[in-house]
């Protein structure tokens, strides 16, 4: 099944970098647009492999002050 995604993403150094908007952590580069697609495809794909068998570590959270302009 195919659901859609945003990706969102710019040229930083030659480099296509992306994330997908409604997955929080879940970034990625590539030469071109094309490999940073399917790299972005691999790294949705991890996150769910690592969220189904219990290898990610429970995750932190930390409230921090940054200055703002």
């Amino acid at each position: 099944m195919q659901h859609p995604f945003t990706l969102e993403y710019w040229q930083d150094d030659g480099w296509y970098v992306g994330r997908l908007k409604e997955i929080p952590g879940v970034f990625s580069q590539g030469e071109n647009l094309e490999e940073l697609e399917t790299n972005i495809e691999d790294a949705y794909r991890m996150l769910l492999e690592s969220d189904s068998d219990g290898s990610r570590p429970s995750a932190m959270t930390k409230q921090i002050l940054l200055d703002v302009a």
